[in-house]
């Protein structure tokens, strides 16, 4: 019984540490596929027509704040 309990626990151990790696992984693995797939449409679509650039307004009068400046 003492064995089985030492296997279970070395096990649960390397669980929780190969976890996150595997996590990361399987997230890296997603993310590449997303990129590949998205270079593959970029090169297979045609480019879309590009919009004329937004005209300029008039100003309101207000102050605009200065981190938007």
């Amino acid at each position: 019984m003492n064995t089985l309990l030492n296997v279970l626990g070395v096990t649960v151990l390397a669980a929780l540490v190969l976890l996150p790696a595997l996590l990361g992984l399987a997230r890296e693995r997603r993310i590449s596929r997303e990129l590949r797939a998205a270079e593959e449409a970029r090169r297979t679509d045609p480019p879309a027509p590009v919009a004329a650039p937004p005209r300029r307004t008039a100003p309101t009068g207000h102050l605009r704040s200065w981190a938007r400046v």
